[in-house]
């Protein structure tokens, strides 16, 4: 009952920075939530509690997805490229995780993430601007 009710808090905590949020800052939400996800997941795996590994994977996965959908590769050339391609073997790797309850894997696709993640927070703020001035 008592995590239910601070998972509650926690989902008005962030519909309320969603609301309030430019782009850049919904893909940092975005971000850490699959990493927090992932991270939720691997401990669900090493705890051997299978049955609640699922959810935090499948909420990474949607995450994952989306970012790799929403990926401008007239703009973003080359490096939207790679990072689709960083994205597809990241949910590759998830399959690959939940079907064999590997926590392993699910620890290699937080490294690969987190570089993307750390790179996207460093944006500094002019391109930031610059980028809401060409939308």
């Amino acid at each position: 009952m008592y995590n239910h009710r601070i998972n509650q808090y926690r989902q008005v905590g962030i519909k309320d920075q969603i609301a309030t949020a430019d782009p850049h800052q919904i893909t940092q939400i975005l971000m850490k939530t699959a990493l927090e996800n992932l991270s939720i997941a691997k401990g669900c795996i090493e705890r051997n509690d299978i049955a609640n590994k699922a959810k935090p994977i499948a909420k990474a996965t949607s995450i994952i997805t989306s970012l790799r959908d929403t990926l401008d590769h007239e703009k973003g050339g080359e490096i939207a490229a790679n990072l689709q391609d960083l994205y597809t073997y990241m949910l590759d790797k998830l399959s690959e995780a939940s079907i064999n309850n590997d926590a392993a894997v699910i620890a290699e696709v937080m490294e690969v993430f987190l570089p993307i993640k750390s790179a996207w927070d460093q944006i500094p703020e002019s391109a930031k601007q610059q980028a809401s001035q060409l939308r």
